[in-house]
């Protein structure tokens, strides 16, 4: 079993959510720094370092904690409440940091976790290049759009098809074997960095190279057979959650700010009920997103594996969590008038919003596919990372 070369000393899962808090004035201060860099500014990035966030999903045998998926999202809303591209670079990051440390080789890990601070992996785990067999690895080739937070990762974490056996393969690699194409000129999340990249006849060794849709852990526990995609499903969760509960406090304070003036809506029983029928939508979604995540971490930590129920209303969840959240932003929008249209907090959260509403997690298909299965449409089908295909016989 391979080991980190160096301890955390980290108590526990609780130890990372208060981590998290603790971050947020400096997150808040660097919000809109991030934003005009179109990257994390150092200063939050070595933060994030220091409290181990991008390490959060990697495995305990090498000094990480294997944050369970309840206290994740508390720690993925936090972070996002405090600026919303933090919380998306520290989710995809710590996914494909978390997941290469869980299904790799010994020998890749080795190489991989060596130094003073967990490695940052981004990448793209949607498209899928090209792998052609060369002896014992592969030579990869693609185009990929989506690597958020590669600017500050020193590995790639990719998807590609052997063409030989048509085996989708998470391809990990350092970025200096990639080209980088700084192209993301977007509404929202900049400083995600979230730009394209190309790989061109890269040979990577079998040993850095992992199943794509595997839930069967080299190292790690029961957190690790829930896959990537279902890990992912944890941080988006938790992301739309934090913004759109931002947007709500931005609101409340700036309504506080003019209240007892003539003609403002703190006293205008309309805005009071736009308002309490946008914070019961954001509780409900909340509580579908925990409801479902608690009854998920009983199930793997009982040893088994989640139902295609399970599978669904997680899913379910996030995309209602998503879209809960869009029409809060839209609420929030219009009742912020003028403060909301001015370049500040509301209009950045509304354009992060906007933004995170584009990912493959919350597109029309799932709600569909959920549908489907809920209403006794397709009782022979499992998920296959967004889709709903049937069950291999």
């Amino acid at each position: 079993m391979t080991t980190a070369p160096w301890v955390h000393g980290r108590a526990g899962d609780a130890d990372l959510v208060v981590a998290a808090h603790e971050l947020q004035p400096l997150l808040r201060q660097n919000s809109a720094a991030n934003e005009a860099a179109g990257q994390l500014t150092d200063a939050v990035v070595d933060a994030l370092h220091d409290k181990d966030l991008f390490g959060m999903w990697v495995p305990a045998s090498l000094g990480g904690v294997e944050l369970d998926p309840v206290s994740s999202l508390e720690v993925v809303q936090a972070l996002s409440e405090a600026d919303p591209s933090t919380g998306w670079v520290v989710t995809t990051t710590a996914l494909a940091t978390g997941t290469g440390g869980a299904y790799l080789g010994d020998a890749a890990v080795a190489e991989m976790f060596r130094g003073r601070r967990f490695p940052v992996v981004a990448g793209q785990g949607t498209r899928p290049g090209k792998a052609v067999r060369d002896g014992e690895g592969y030579r990869l080739s693609g185009a990929w759009s989506f690597a958020s937070g590669i600017k500050h990762a020193q590995w790639i974490h990719t998807l590609g098809i052997v063409e030989e056996s048509g085996e989708p393969l998470i391809f990990v690699l350092p970025v200096d074997k990639a080209e980088l194409i700084d192209n993301w000129d977007v509404l929202g999340l900049k400083a995600t960095g979230s730009i394209d990249y190309t790989i061109e006849d890269v040979y990577v060794p079998a040993v850095f190279t992992h199943s794509g849709p595997t839930e069967t852990p080299v190292r790690g526990g029961s957190l690790f057979t829930l896959g990537i995609t279902h890990i992912a499903l944890i941080g988006h969760s938790a992301w739309a959650l934090g913004v759109s509960r931002r947007m709500l406090d931005e609101l409340c304070a700036l309504v506080r700010s003019k209240s007892g003036r003539p003609g403002t809506m703190a006293a205008h029983q309309g805005f009071q009920a736009i308002y309490g029928e946008a914070e019961a939508r954001w509780h409900a979604a909340r509580s579908f997103v925990y409801e479902t995540w608690r009854g998920a971490s009983e199930t793997i930590n009982s040893g088994a594996a989640l139902s295609v129920e399970q599978k669904t209303l997680l899913r379910l969840a996030l995309y209602n969590a998503t879209w809960a959240a869009e029409a809060i932003s839209v609420v929030v929008y219009r009742a912020g008038g003028t403060t909301a249209l001015r370049s500040g907090v509301m209009q950045r959260y509304f354009r992060d919003m906007h933004a995170g509403t584009q990912h493959v997690t919350s597109a029309p298909g799932v709600i569909e596919a959920c549908g489907r299965y809920l209403g006794g449409l397709a009782p022979a089908h499992d998920w296959l990372h967004m889709d709903l295909v049937p069950k291999a016989s």
